[in-house]
């Protein structure tokens, strides 16, 4: 689960790291009274989506104008920019053309800036260990970084035994060029975000950029918090932050039914039991020639009810040209896979090509199930068979 910048502030304030005063406004009029809570006599206001590069973003009706985060000093440039903000669509290089649009935003203190910094927190899977990174390219995506010039990110590898210690921290303040006293504030600051992180099940923090102040103080810019969703039952808090408005509704849908679903940009739907199957699936559809338009697992207790909405699921996306159902029939039972296919093919007025493959646990009689329900599938003998037949099907539908 994914939160806004000025949630992942709240909450990193409440761990003891540094972050600049601020508040929220989903008004214009709130923006004020959030500029002159803060007194000045420089602010900040930026745009809050689930979504980086705002502040290189561009505004879908002036596409010419000042991007989703603003540098300003007068409450009247804030009330103009909340206006030019507020109810209007950011397009940044995350969001793609379609863009977001922007419900609230966030009315920061300025900073006095003497450095920016990276600083990053997340599982490394090779090790099976929390790293910290840090680099002196703040500011900066660290994939870029990471690309040209990887020597300037630094890791630290965290033994879970021990968790992160100041020594640690020391290694990576000392190698980000920190100096007397910012050492000590360095230190300190990277404990919090690794505190918040363990207590939080986070499942990234990413601050870009952190900043060494004019006083010497390290403080977060920028804020990144994502949450293993897994984990969330246990933190409420958290997951009421929640923006459902933010995410994609086939993908909200999904997940209100236990389907794990990733909208993409092909023709092709997919429904496969398995994450594992669903990637094959995919890869076997784009090497014979198609293009998935989604990732959808179903996994392996779905019910008949599941299975439905799965079907409507790909098929609220207008770019689906036809559907590949691919299931090996282990804990699911082929039957009520096919039981759920009917009933949504039916109920939906199914108009695109369908092609079903299924294999293991009942897989005669969900064969049988489709074969008397009377609708034009076309069923599939293995994998690859399957992936020709509905490759082959779209191409000669349009």
């Amino acid at each position: 689960m994914n939160i806004h910048e000025y949630q992942a502030k709240q909450l990193l304030r409440e761990y003891g790291v540094a972050v600049p005063k601020g508040g929220v406004a989903l008004t214009v009029d709130e923006a004020v009274e959030q500029a002159e809570a803060l007194g000045g006599p420089v602010y900040v206001v930026k745009s809050q989506i689930h979504a980086g590069g705002r502040g290189a973003g561009k505004f879908q009706d002036n596409p010419d104008g000042k991007g989703g985060v603003r540098v300003v000093k007068s409450l009247d440039e804030v009330k103009d920019s909340a206006a030019q903000m507020l109810g209007h669509v950011l397009i940044t290089k995350q969001t793609g053309p379609a863009g977001k649009e922007v419900n609230r935003i966030y009315i920061e203190d300025g900073c006095d800036i003497a450095r920016e910094l990276y600083l990053g927190m997340l599982l490394d899977r090779e090790t099976s260990k929390l790293v910290m990174m840090a680099s002196t390219e703040g500011g900066m995506e660290i994939e870029e970084v990471a690309e040209a010039t990887p020597e300037k990110i630094l890791k630290v590898q965290i033994d879970p035994a021990t968790g992160m210690t100041a020594d640690d921290a020391k290694g990576l303040a000392e190698g980000l060029g920190l100096e007397g006293k910012q050492i000590d504030s360095g230190i300190e600051f990277m404990l919090a975000v690794y505190k918040a992180f363990i207590e939080l099940d986070a499942s990234i923090v990413e601050i870009n950029p952190l900043v060494v102040t004019g006083s010497g103080d390290v403080m977060a810019l920028d804020a990144k918090m994502n949450f293993d969703d897994s984990a969330l039952f246990r933190h409420p808090d958290v997951e009421a932050l929640r923006d459902e408005d933010e995410e994609d509704p086939a993908e909200l849908e999904a997940s209100k039914h236990e389907l794990n679903y990733i909208k993409l940009d092909g023709s092709i739907g997919c429904m496969v039991n398995g994450a594992g199957l669903a990637m094959a699936t995919m890869d076997i559809i784009k090497l014979k020639g198609g293009d998935p338009a989604n990732f959808l697992d179903v996994g392996g207790g779905a019910t008949k009810e599941r299975v439905t909405t799965a079907f409507k699921l790909i098929l609220s996306d207008d770019n689906v040209k036809g559907i590949l159902v691919n299931i090996f029939g282990g804990i699911m039972r082929c039957d009520i896979i096919a039981e759920g296919v009917v009933a949504a093919a039916k109920e939906v007025s199914l108009s695109v090509p369908l092609v079903v493959r299924l294999e293991g646990t009942n897989v005669e009689k969900g064969k049988q199930i489709m074969a008397d329900s009377g609708l034009p599938i076309i069923s599939a003998d293995d994998l690859g068979d399957a992936a020709e037949k509905i490759v082959k099907a779209v191409k000669e539908a349009q």
